[in-house]
């Protein structure tokens, strides 16, 4: 085909629109660029980020599906503030969660499924050779390494109740990817665990676990606490 043909059909202009829409405002919204309470009108936003309202209608869409944005009576949009309350709780029901799943095997006398950590391992590994640039999706990524290793301990009832914490504090944890540098240590202490198991050492996977956790609750908390304090700071203007 002539070059100066090709039309691009697979990303054509309206569905880079779209994405450009969802992907600014999601980062809008989780460095608190948002006053709280305060609508967000379509028309406004469409202007900032230089699009049609269709694909800003359909960026709230998504995000709330994320719960980034609540919806208000009447159909339109504000900013969600994150319960810093709630999520610790359940930052403390994932650990209890994770920490049943690492040791599992030593209780049961039936070591971790080799056939699930050793591709996590590579999976991971690939991930370390091409690290992926700060993005808040990376969250689910994330999500999938605590998940595959708690499966890999043989409770599948456990993977799926820890599946379910993680999706509830999915929309504050995205706080967490927002650097290279995090995504980096997240590879790293990863693959620190993943050589732990491996290698039949718990407790070392037990100890690396422990501090992956805590760095991760302090980033999220600092995050979303500077996000949310910004949205308060921020000049309350009604963006109807």
């Amino acid at each position: 085909m002539d070059p100066a043909l090709d039309t691009r059909l697979d990303t054509p202009p309206r569905a880079q629109a779209g994405e450009h829409a969802y992907t600014e405002l999601k980062r809008r919204l989780l460095v608190g660029d948002f006053p709280l309470r305060i609508r967000l009108g379509e028309e406004r936003l469409a202007t900032l980020l230089s699009v049609s309202r269709t694909p800003v209608r359909q960026a709230l869409a998504r995000l709330h599906a994320e719960r980034l944005v609540e919806r208000l009576p009447d159909g339109g949009y504000v900013p969600a503030a994150s319960n810093l309350v709630e999520v610790r709780q359940l930052y403390e029901v994932r650990r209890a969660l994770e920490l049943a799943a690492l040791h599992r095997p030593a209780e049961t006398g039936e070591p971790h499924d080799l056939s699930v950590v050793e591709p996590l391992r590579d999976d991971w590994l690939v991930l370390r050779r091409d690290t992926p640039e700060p993005d808040p999706g990376f969250v689910l990524l994330d999500e999938s390494f605590h998940v595959r290793l708690a499966e890999a301990s043989g409770n599948n009832a456990l993977a799926g109740m820890l599946g379910v914490v993680n999706e509830r504090i999915r929309v504050v944890r995205m706080h967490d990817f927002l650097s290279a540098e995090r995504i980096d240590r997240t590879i790293t202490q990863h693959l620190g665990i993943l050589e732990a198991v491996l290698g039949g050492d718990l407790d070392t996977a037990h100890r690396r676990f422990t501090m992956h956790l805590g760095e991760s609750v302090a980033v999220v908390e600092q995050r979303a606490a500077q996000a949310l304090t910004r949205m308060m700071a921020v000049e309350t203007r009604d963006l109807s």
